[in-house]
C-alpha cells in the first residue's frame, strides 16, 4: 500500500508496503549512524596516531574516512529513496549507534582494536536489516548492504591483521 500523500508531497509507490519501507529505514538510520560515528573515530584517530607505524595506519586511516564519508550519503539517500527522513542529529546518532565514541586519545595498536570493533558491530548493524530487506523485496537495499558488508568484513580483517 502506498503512503498517502500530504499536503506538498506525492506518495511513495515504489512496489515496497509502507510498513516494510518504514521498518527498513530505520534499520538504515541504524546503520547510518553507526557509519558517521565509525568516519569521525577514523578520522580522529588519523589526526591523533603517532608510533613507528604512524605513516602506515595515517595513510590507511585516511583511506577508510574517505569510504566511510562516501558511504554515509548512499545510505542517507536510500533512506530518502524509501521516502522517509533521514535522522542525523548528535543525539540521534549517539541513541542509534552500536559503536562507543574513543575515549581520550588511544596509542595506535588501540586505535586498530578499536576500529575492528566498530567494523564488526557496523557488519552486525547491516545484518539486522539484510532479512527485513529481502522480506520486502527491497533489492536495491539489499545491494547496499551486500556492499556495505563486504566493506566492513574486509577493513576489520584487514586491521586484525595488522595486529598479528
Amino acid at each position: 500500500m502506498a503512503k498517502k500523500a500530504t499536503a506538498g508531497s506525492m506518495a511513495v509507490d515504489i512496489g515496497i508496503a509502507e510498513g516494510d519501507r518504514k521498518a527498513i529505514a530505520e534499520g538504515l538510520n541504524a546503520l547510518l549512524a553507526d557509519t558517521y560515528v565509525l568516519y569521525l573515530k577514523t578520522h580522529a584517530f588519523h589526526w591523533n596516531v603517532v608510533g613507528p607505524m604512524f605513516q602506515t595506519l595515517h595513510l590507511m586511516f585516511e583511506a577508510h574516512y574517505n569510504e566511510l564519508w562516501t558511504a554515509t550519503d548512499v545510505i542517507a539517500e536510500r533512506i530518502r529513496s524509501l521516502g522517509l527522513p533521514v535522522r542525523a542529529t548528535w543525539s540521534e546518532f549517539a541513541q542509534l549507534s552500536s559503536i562507543p565514541e574513543a575515549s581520550g586519545v588511544p596509542e595506535a595498536t588501540a586505535m586498530v582494536r578499536e576500529l575492528v570493533k566498530g567494523h564488526e558491530a557496523a557488519a552486525r548493524t547491516a545484518r539486522k536489516v539484510f532479512s527485513r530487506a529481502e522480506k520486502g523485496a527491497d533489492e536495491s537495499t539489499v545491494d547496499l548492504l551486500t556492499q556495505r558488508l563486504q566493506v566492513h568484513e574486509k577493513t576489520a580483517w584487514m586491521l586484525r591483521s595488522l595486529l598479528a
